[in-house]
Order: structure tokens, then sequence, then C-alpha cells
């Protein structure tokens, strides 16, 4: 299948969701815009024609609710042949320091940045490997892969909030990295391709402070656009890598190379 998927877009009402959305109708495919905030689907999804994406309401961290999901999508769109896993979450307490971190806070982000891409492949990727065809992608982070450098955070702030990278973020995205190994390997000879993407940081708020840090840390020497995660990840949708399973590609302006 050249192009014209359904793509089931979880996280949809984001910045990189929205990119997202215009990047891969652009390329051909239906979008289901999916955020458990439906204005902000709705507004991701309005970018484009209603006849190529739309938005859907749900909880991805509850399986019946994906199972309704997917009976939604599949009459609107037909079934779903490509899954992007995009959802994240910050918990209320999300900031706080590593040593006073609440565990309801660290259990409620596990749960959507980990659990619920787990519950998505069940729901969505069990059916893709029954037709023989099918693409997953997971969205990671730079700080699933690397520590991040605390000294950036110095005088940082989102917002007017000063901000860091709680060890529930670099857990849960090094998690989904193994996740998607496990998952290229369990349906590799089904024919279904899974594989992350790992945005550098992509700006959305953050103060000068954070941006002029961040982006020394970069061979680029800037953050990232979301339409360049965007891009990436269509290219992993698409037939360009029919071939690529199991692999982590990394967008990050050369942060990780160094």
């Amino acid at each position: 299948m050249a192009k014209g998927r359904t793509v089931l877009l979880t996280g949809g009402g984001g910045i990189i969701g929205r990119a997202m959305t215009v990047e891969l109708t652009n390329a051909g495919h239906r979008v289901a815009v999916v955020d458990r905030d439906l204005a902000l689907a709705t507004a991701a999804a309005g970018q484009v024609d209603d006849a190529a994406a739309r938005p859907y309401e749900c909880d991805i961290t509850d399986r019946d609710a994906l199972t309704t999901l997917r009976d939604h999508v599949e009459s609107d769109f037909g079934p779903v042949s490509a899954l992007i896993c995009n959802a994240a979450t910050k918990s209320e307490n999300f900031f706080d320091p590593f040593p006073v971190f609440p565990l309801e806070d660290w259990n409620e982000v596990l749960a959507t940045n980990l659990t619920g891409p787990m519950l998505c492949a069940q729901v969505f990727g069990e059916p893709m490997a029954t037709a023989n065809d099918g693409v997953i992608v997971n969205v990671l982070s730079i700080y699933g892969i690397v520590a991040p450098d605390q000294r950036i955070y110095d005088g940082s702030e989102y917002e007017g909030r000063p901000i860091n990278t709680p060890a529930v973020y670099s857990a849960s995205k090094a998690g989904l990295w193994g996740l998607t190994k496990y998952l290229a390997s369990y349906w590799g000879s089904t024919g279904v391709r899974v594989n992350a993407i790992t945005p550098g940081g992509v700006f959305s708020g953050q103060n000068e402070t954070f941006v002029d840090a961040y982006s020394q840390r970069t061979m680029l020497g800037r953050m990232a656009r979301a339409e360049e995660i965007a891009a990436a990840t269509a290219f992993l949708v698409s037939e360009g890598a029919a071939y690529v399973t199991g692999q982590n590609l990394v967008v990050d302006g050369g942060l990780t190379a160094w």
C-alpha cells in the first residue's frame, strides 16, 4: 500500500500532533485525530479537509474506550493500518523534585506515556497483524535514550513556571523504546513494522534562558520545529520505510551525537 492509510494518531491535539495531522493528510492518509480534550482534537482536525481528518475524544488508558474508538474510526474511515502513539501527559506535580515526587503522579504519567501505547498496540496492532499489514510509530524523547543535562534548567521556565525533566518522563520514554523493540520482534513475521521516533526539544513557550541553553547543546544550534518531527514520522509511515522496523529515528539536531 503506497499511500492512503487510515492513521490513528493519539495526542493529536498537541503541538507535534497538529503538525503530524497536516503532514500525514498531505501525504494522502486519513487521520483519526485522538485526544482526551475534544476541543484540541477538533482544532487539529480543522486544519485540513474533514474528509481527510476527524477528531475523536478518548482516554487511551481505558481499553474499553479504545475498543469503542476503533469501532467508530473503522465506521468513518475503514480499518486502522497505522498507529502513531504520540500522547503524553504532565501531572499536577510534574515538576516536583525527584526526592518528593508523588507516587500518584508517577503512576499517572506512566499510565498515559507507557501503558497507553501498550493498550493501543493491543487494540489496533493485533488487527494489523491479522491483516498482515500495518505500521506503528511510538513517539519517544531524547530523555528516554540519554540523561537530561541538568545544567540547562538553571533559570529555565515554561509559561512562567520553573521546569525540569522529571525521572518519570525519562523512565516512561525509555520503557516505550523497550516496548517498541519488543513489538517489532513480536509482529515482524506478520509484516507489521514497529518503529520509534525521538524528537529533540520543540519550542512551545519556554523562556529565552531555556531556549539559549538548550540550543547550545545541539549541533545545529537551535530547537526543533514541530513540522520537522512530523515529516520524519510521515517517512516511517510511508512505503519509503518498508524495510525499516525495530528502529529509533532520532530527530534532535545532533544533541545526542556529541
